[in-house]
């Protein structure tokens, strides 16, 4: 599954730390303004949904959209989710131990779970809806690529067996469940934060079949919020669940209503009918110094990477000149406006695992690029290479974005004057990219150089290491793993996946990261972030680089107003 490169961050749901006690002064709303906390009746927040004419689906076993899986996540939650750190914490369990084989995971529920009716969840509904979503006839598209750590989880999405009931997934009694991995994987529970392990009412399935999600009222779920009105293609209005087992939401309603395009939903927020916006880029150089601006860095690396098995990119010091030959500061600054940060990272900021003493291919911290190191690095590849120069390389790029079409551009303008090489650009679809780039896997006939990102879609380093760069990883297209040392590697970062000690992980992957960035796995060029205004009116939103409020965050937000 590929990472997709987006024009804007839609939708963030991040914060405001200002609050402190009942009474405050927010120098954003007006100087010394005394602001206290809205009645019930005003405990409103309306966020906007844009780029979409309505939500995909709110089923979370079928939820792959930004905008899906936002509402799925006020109306679902599932064993574990991660909390504003990024750390993962209890949501319908209340504890789990994994035992000592390595593969199987013992979950102990909280005590008195409901749905959103107020009718018992018991162990039996994690295991129905954990398996509803692997089996066939669900059609989820998510489901087989996070779940599939569960055993056996391809014999049923092939049909060969009908059930994982008993087999990997126990139900001992109602208050335990017992999952059994296939392998030993520490990653497990960070694939469980996902939506497609949410637990769903089998009651409510039962009755009505796919079409119960026209029914969400009658307890779908047992998340912090259930639906009072659906307007499609307008509007979804969420209320609080008055049978939620944590501390229930401030908020006595949230609005998600749906805008085609950030424009749309920047105008609606000048008018005040929204309390928070996604800042257009036209308006980013204007709006960056309001008071109600915020910028935060999101789990979203754009690289550029090459074919490993196409002539000249199998030789490492060929590579290392393509990188260092880049300015990545002047890029982000005058491309991007300061938007964007430039970066050497494959793992973002804001990630566990981060290393923040990661270098370059030159040893360096430096973001502006290494002209005289690159010209040396071009020579003795070539020298190794026996040729006198390069022939011209194509970069390919997806087109449809004015900023990363003038990135692709300036990339060939830089290495043709730092390294004196023909490039040629080469604008593609979006969608013909990706057929691009997946039939250069294995191809040394495939793409040279081309631009991508990727999303985190989980918080654990495997997510951008191994996922991408792994023996079998199916975002390996740029075929890393032909020399032996870069075999090694592979092996290492399978065995950082099953080390049940975090610190000895963390190493792990922190030494892989190094190694690939000197290998020039990728080139990273910059983190995005989300930019965005919101009203001072609205606190206690906690600032997630995955743009998602945690369910239990939601009990910490509310509305002021003046006193």
């Amino acid at each position: 599954m590929h990472g997709k490169r987006k024009t804007y961050h839609t939708g963030p749901l991040v914060a405001l730390f200002c609050l402190i006690g009942p009474l405050l002064m927010l120098s954003a709303c007006s100087p010394w303004e005394r602001l206290v906390k809205a009645p019930a009746d005003k405990q409103v927040l309306t966020l906007p949904q844009t780029g979409i004419t309505d939500f995909d689906t709110l089923d979370p076993a079928l939820a792959h959209d930004d905008a899906s899986i936002r509402a799925v996540q006020m109306l679902y939650t599932g064993l574990v989710q991660y909390n504003d750190k990024m750390e993962i914490v209890p949501q319908l369990a209340q504890s789990w131990k994994q035992e000592s084989d390595g593969v199987t995971w013992t979950f102990q529920l909280k005590k008195n779970l409901t749905f959103s009716n107020g009718k018992p969840l018991t162990s039996k509904d994690v295991a129905y809806s954990l398996e509803r979503a692997l089996k066939p006839e669900t059609q989820s598209t998510v489901a087989p690529l996070y779940l599939d750590l569960l055993k056996d989880s391809d014999k049923l999405l092939a049909g060969t067996i009908d059930t994982l009931l008993d087999d990997s997934i126990k139900t001992p009694d109602d208050g335990t469940i017992v999952l059994i991995a296939k392998e030993p994987a520490a990653y497990f529970l960070d694939r469980l934060t996902l939506p497609s392990a949410s637990v769903v009412n089998k009651e409510l399935i039962d009755k009505y079949g796919a079409k119960f999600v026209d029914h969400l009222a009658e307890g779908a779920g047992a998340g912090p919020f259930v639906v009072s009105k659906y307007v499609r293609g307008q509007s979804i209005t969420f209320v609080p669940n008055q049978h939620y087992y944590n501390t229930k939401p401030q908020l006595q309603k949230v609005v998600f209503s749906i805008y085609h395009s950030p424009e749309e939903a920047y105008n609606a927020y000048l008018k005040k009918s929204v309390d928070i916006a996604p800042l257009p880029f036209s308006r980013y150089t204007q709006d960056k110094g309001r008071e109600d601006f915020h910028q935060v860095k999101q789990l979203w690396t754009n690289y550029y990477t090459m074919n490993y098995l196409a002539k000249p990119f199998q030789n490492i010091r060929i590579r290392q000149a393509f990188a260092l030959a880049l300015d990545k500061k002047a890029i982000a600054d005058q491309i991007w406006q300061g938007s964007v940060i430039p970066t050497n990272h494959i793992i973002p900021e804001g990630m566990p695992g981060y290393n923040p003493d990661l270098l370059g291919p030159d040893g360096t911290q430096n973001l502006s690029g290494n002209a005289q190191k690159a010209k040396e690095l071009l020579q003795q590849g070539l020298k190794e290479e026996q040729l006198s120069r390069l022939e011209p390389v194509t970069l390919s790029y997806a087109t449809g974005n004015k900023q990363l079409e003038q990135e692709a551009q300036e990339i060939v303008k830089q290495w043709q004057s730092v390294l004196n090489v023909t490039v040629k650009a080469e604008g593609l679809d979006y969608n013909t990219l990706l057929d691009r780039i997946t039939a250069t896997t294995h191809n040394s006939q495939g793409l040279q150089i081309w631009g991508l990102s990727w999303v985190g879609e989980y918080a654990s380093p495997q997510n951008w290491l191994t996922y991408q760069f792994g023996t079998k990883a199916f975002n390996n297209n740029m075929n890393y793993g032909v020399t032996p040392q870069q075999k090694e590697l592979q092996q290492k970062l399978a065995q950082a996946d099953k080390e049940s000690n975090p610190e000895s992980r963390m190493q792990t992957y922190k030494q892989a990261e190094q190694q690939l960035v000197n290998d020039v796995a990728w080139i990273p060029m910059e983190q995005f972030t989300s930019t965005f205004l919101r009203t001072p009116y609205i606190v206690g939103m906690p600032d997630t680089p995955s743009g998602i409020i945690p369910p239990d965050s939601w009990s910490n937000i509310y509305r002021v107003e003046p006193a």
